[in-house]
């Protein structure tokens, strides 16, 4: 009887055994293959981490080398909150003044807490990891907040404490604070060429449960040179203690970060500087809405400066705004009579007309399909060059409907007009140029006097640069270079030619016509110049809004280059709504003298050989010029 309970018991225990081998296999199965991930990633966690380092992001350089935006590194104060213990408040009373907080704000960033997250289950917060502020401090800062760790003092005679205790406060003080490498974007010239150097902005995203960021452009060559000024991060894959501390031993990989490139444009900050200032000064006197400013060489598309008002700097975002754009490219508008140059070269590029040929310009008034067309102050026969000089609307239409609409069109768009020109900077807008399926019956009488048809002023600005440039359009060009953070040259861009839209021959007969407009007689002599022979063209264009023409709104311009018969500069002026005096001629040339005369002296243009001595100055009659 003995013997079979014992046999019994033998086997019920042999079966209790054999269960809890199987339940044994079966969990290690389940933690091996089913959870083998999920765990081997905790481990990894627990005992590895990738230090990601962000690249220095490259600095954007003036012709010369001039620096418009640089990277300056800064710190992220961070904590271990797991190393603080219960020395909160200690912590938080020593560094308070060092990062400008209350000590309540440290003291709470340096202590666990526990709340409900939107699934109502209970969560708490990163209990290695927490940032002490929001904002940089500097380097100086950072190592006075590591003397202070260092140096501080918790109360308590750590000499009597036993080794775990001690090894508690030496850890505290050496790395429950630290500091994690950043940068941030600083412009020294503030807000010059704000609207071409763009700004950029911190972009934060998380990834292994820190917070990682990362400069982005927002706006400028910031923007639209991003990939090249960003560089190639680096990161550093290493283990850690338990206590998170990285073990430099058993650091696995370490790949450097590759910093961004240089980005050099063709923009010289002095003629930038010269713009600006010539700007403020008739933003002061005339109190338009916006003012913008262009100088670029004529030859090679290459522009030295670009400026709009009013602007923002990018050191305070708080100043950026949608009137502070960058209107050159941002906004299109009736170009007014600076658009008569289109129709008049096709047409002598086309041997439609002579600069001789004479047209009766109806003492103000011209019927046609339907319409009345006016001219500010009544003509009577001019030529062609009179048509340009005088700035008279109905003789450019006339010589519009002798071109064609075809022919008005195909000019028009082989200048440049109805599509983007291709400089590298976001927002541009390609304008408005109707296919002539479109036109209405007035259509071919109202575009040669710019109505009908929007352009942006660097497209205007561009169209009349080919005129001075044997008749060759070129692609707008900003960006000179690409450069290594040594200097050394990684690409470089060259001048493009787009097309050439008219002939060398049409070119200097545009050019003689032109010269006439600075002239006794002509809509613009305040743009004259003392030692340069100019050519240019005004135009006062009625303001659009809501369909219509706007009664008393003009956009007021002048487009000119020098030396006339040998183009260094090209300057463009244009006013939206200035208040006192809106003709083109008036407002904008002198302007336009101001910066060409500063320019002129500053990059060593020889005086014009070829100057007109009967070039006297004298004060534009009344007129849409």
């Amino acid at each position: 009887m003995t013997n079979k309970l014992q046999i019994s018991r033998a086997r019920l225990l042999l079966f209790l055994i054999g269960l809890a081998f199987v339940g044994l296999s079966g969990w290690l199965v389940y933690l091996q293959v089913v959870c083998h991930d999920e765990l081997a990633k905790m481990a990894l966690d627990k005992t590895q981490h990738k230090f990601w380092q962000e690249a220095r992001r490259g600095d954007i350089l003036d012709v010369h080398g001039n620096i418009l935006a640089t990277s300056v590194a800064v710190k992220r104060i961070c904590a271990n909150p797991s190393m603080i213990g219960n020395q909160q408040a200690v912590v938080a009373r020593a560094l308070a003044p060092l990062l400008q907080l209350s000590e309540a704000e440290v003291a709470d960033k340096l202590t666990p807490h526990v709340a409900r997250n939107p699934k109502g289950e209970l969560v708490t917060n990163d209990l290695h990891y927490a940032r002490l502020t929001k904002n940089y401090v500097s380097e100086e800062t950072w190592q006075r907040i590591f003397a202070t760790m260092t140096n501080l003092s918790f109360g308590v005679n750590e000499k009597l404490l036993n080794r775990t205790n001690r090894a508690f406060f030496a850890s505290l003080r050496q790395s429950a604070i630290y500091a994690e490498s950043a940068q941030v974007r600083n412009y020294p010239n503030d807000s010059l060429a704000a609207q071409v150097v763009g700004f950029a902005a911190v972009e934060e995203t998380k990834a292994e449960g820190r917070i990682t960021e990362q400069i982005v452009g927002r706006d400028g060559i910031e923007s639209s040179m991003t990939k090249p000024l960003s560089g190639v991060a680096g990161w550093r894959l290493t283990e850690r203690d338990s206590k998170q501390r990285e073990l430099v031993a058993l650091r696995n990989e370490d790949v450097h970060p590759r910093d961004g490139l240089n980005v050099v444009l063709t923009i010289d900050e002095a003629v930038q500087h010269i713009v600006e200032t010539a700007l403020v000064d008739a933003l002061q006197k005339h109190t338009p809405k916006s003012i913008t400013g262009i100088v670029l060489r004529p030859r090679t598309g290459e522009i030295l400066a670009m400026a709009s008002l009013p602007n923002f700097n990018p050191n305070n975002l708080n100043t950026y705004s949608t009137n502070s754009r960058n209107r050159v490219i941002n906004d299109i508008v009736e170009p007014g009579s600076t658009f008569k140059v289109v129709v008049v070269s096709g047409a002598l590029n086309n041997g439609v007309v002579k600069l001789t040929d004479q047209f009766d310009c109806e003492h103000g008034r011209f019927a046609f399909a339907g319409r009345t067309l006016h001219d500010a102050e009544p003509h009577g026969i001019l030529t062609t060059k009179g048509i340009i000089t005088e700035s008279s609307n109905i003789g450019a239409a006339k010589i519009g409907i002798k071109l064609g609409e075809q022919g008005l069109y195909d000019y028009a768009w082989d200048y440049g007009f109805g599509q983007r020109s291709g400089i590298q900077l976001p927002g541009e807008q390609g304008g408005i140029l109707n296919p002539t399926r479109k036109w209405s019956k007035v259509s071919i009488a109202q575009i040669p006097m710019g109505q009908g048809v929007a352009v942006t002023r660097l497209q205007m600005a561009m169209a009349m640069a080919a005129i001075a440039n044997n008749g060759w359009l070129m692609r707008p060009m900003l960006v000179s270079q690409l450069q290594e953070r040594d200097g050394g040259v990684v690409q470089r861009y060259t001048s493009q030619r787009v097309r050439q839209v008219i002939s060398e021959a049409t070119s200097r007969l545009m050019i003689e016509a032109l010269k006439t407009v600075v002239l006794k007689g002509g809509t613009a002599p305040e743009a004259a110049l003392k030692n340069y022979v100019v050519a240019g063209k005004t135009g006062t264009a009625q303001k659009v809004e809501n369909g219509t023409y706007a009664a008393g709104k003009y956009i007021s311009s002048f487009i000119g280059f020098f030396p006339a018969d040998n183009p260094e500069l090209l300057i463009s002026v244009v006013m939206d709504e200035p208040k006192e005096g809106h003709y083109g001629g008036k407002v904008c040339g002198p302007v336009f003298r101001d910066i060409a005369e500063r320019c002129a002296s500053y990059l060593n243009i020889p005086p014009d050989p070829t100057l007109m001595t009967n070039a006297v100055p004298l004060v534009a009659t009344n007129g849409l010029k």
